[in-house]
């Protein structure tokens, strides 16, 4: 098992060459995210939801200063292996099956006005919930990996501006770390190198895949931990 480690905040990504930022993180659950209830009963406050018709997956949402977790699941396993949406390996991810593929998606976007493709070897997509000619460029590597995604079109809006309870209970804001145990022994694709510099990076064998997000740079030293239900570990 692999383990990347990102460092980020809303405003500034470190590192070099630092021209995307991230947009939201996505874990793969059963159907319904029944795993949603394990967020909201440990603080967590519940955003919109979407549908993804042609894709076959829809989501619970749940949103912070500078990050969106989303629970994706096979809302139509038909569409999820049909032409169009077979390639992304939705199904695959979402089927829970395999143990060596990677339950997790990590989208980004630009993190400046210059940056108008993704920068690693992708290739498009365009789901038929977007409208053309707009679409999704999807990194080329191996299912062991997470989903490496960019979306060069994304605009976000502050707190201040979204309908969107970015504010939750527990008490934590930003998105600081970022920590996934990944199932693959073979070296890391170009898109996990490039992901990997925007902070430092880590390799270690594990035997799981395995989400730790930290927030507000753990200064409280407090952590849950949602295994066995969600391969996710909280840190503030």
């Amino acid at each position: 098992m692999l383990v990347l480690n990102f460092k980020f905040n809303i405003n500034k990504y470190k590192g070099t060459n630092s021209n995307m930022k991230l947009d939201h993180i996505f874990i793969c659950t059963k159907e319904g995210a029944p795993e949603a209830e394990l967020l909201k009963a440990f603080g967590l406050s519940e955003g919109s939801n979407n549908i993804h018709p042609g894709q076959g997956t829809a989501n619970r949402r749940f949103f912070f200063h500078n990050v969106v977790l989303e629970l994706l699941w096979l809302e139509n396993p038909a569409e999820a292996q049909s032409e169009l949406t077979n390639p992304t390996g939705l199904y695959e991810r979402c089927s829970l099956v395999n143990k060596n593929i990677s339950p997790f998606g990590f989208c980004f976007w630009p993190s400046d006005n210059t940056e108008k493709s993704a920068p690693f070897p992708a290739w498009k997509y365009s789901p038929t919930f977007f409208p053309k000619p707009l679409a999704v460029e999807i990194g080329k590597a191996p299912l062991e990996e997470p989903m490496w995604f960019f979306i060069s079109f994304l605009t976000k809006p502050g707190p201040e501006d979204s309908k969107e309870p970015w504010n939750h209970d527990i008490g934590f804001k930003e998105l600081t770390k970022v920590t996934v145990s990944i199932a693959n022994t073979s070296g890391l694709s170009v898109p996990a190198n490039k992901a990997n510099s925007l902070d430092g990076f880590n390799v270690k064998q594990d035997s799981s895949h395995l989400m730790e997000l930290e927030f507000d740079a753990g200064t409280r030293g407090e952590v849950h931990d949602f295994r066995p239900s969600l391969p996710l570990v909280l840190r503030w």
